[in-house]
């Protein structure tokens, strides 16, 4: 059984990440829980635990260019399919944070809130979330007018004056930008 989960939906820019994981049966993992509620340095911290005690975990994305062509919840389905297939080893249920089941090859259920309530899912909040942020940095590092550093892609006061100011870059989301330009 994986748990499945996502970080990066609600952004102007850069992609959405989804995350699988396979974790042992009755592990414990100190202070795992929904990646939101987590600190960001509890996130880093927490990030090589959950790969080095996984059975398995699959990372995956979809564009800001597969959003704006698919919409935001094709994308995410997609970034979780693409992070299932990751796994690498057989699973046969996946349990899925959120009330959409996104189309698996196997059976599966959602549970709302699921990233508080199971430890596969929460492992998987927190892979998502920490590789949504590192690619967030280093797209800083190639756009650095935006500020993606600071806000992560997301609809700050900040990130909306920068796009004013500068307009879109190619990894902003168009359909998500109609309401700001």
């Amino acid at each position: 059984m994986c748990g499945i989960d996502e970080a990066g939906r609600g952004p102007l820019a850069g992609p959405v990440c989804a995350a699988a994981v396979i974790l042992p049966e009755d592990l414990e993992i100190a202070g795992l829980d929904d990646s939101k509620k987590l600190s960001e340095k509890r996130r880093e911290e927490l990030f090589p635990v959950i790969r080095e005690k996984a059975l398995a975990y699959g990372i995956a994305f979809a564009s800001a260019q597969e959003i704006d062509e698919i919409n935001i919840l094709q994308a995410t389905f997609l970034a979780m399919r693409r992070a299932f297939e990751a796994l690498g080893v057989p699973c046969g249920y996946a349990l899925v944070d959120g009330n959409r089941m996104p189309p698996l090859p196997v059976p599966g259920e959602t549970i709302v809130k699921g990233d508080g309530r199971s430890m596969s899912i929460a492992a998987a909040s927190v892979l998502a979330k920490v590789s949504r942020d590192r690619l967030m940095l280093e797209l800083a590092e190639q756009y650095p007018q935006y500020g993606f550093e600071q806000h992560k892609g997301y609809g700050t006061k900040l990130h909306v004056e920068k796009l004013r100011e500068f307009g879109p870059s190619p990894i902003h989301r168009a359909t998500f930008l109609k309401k700001i330009l």
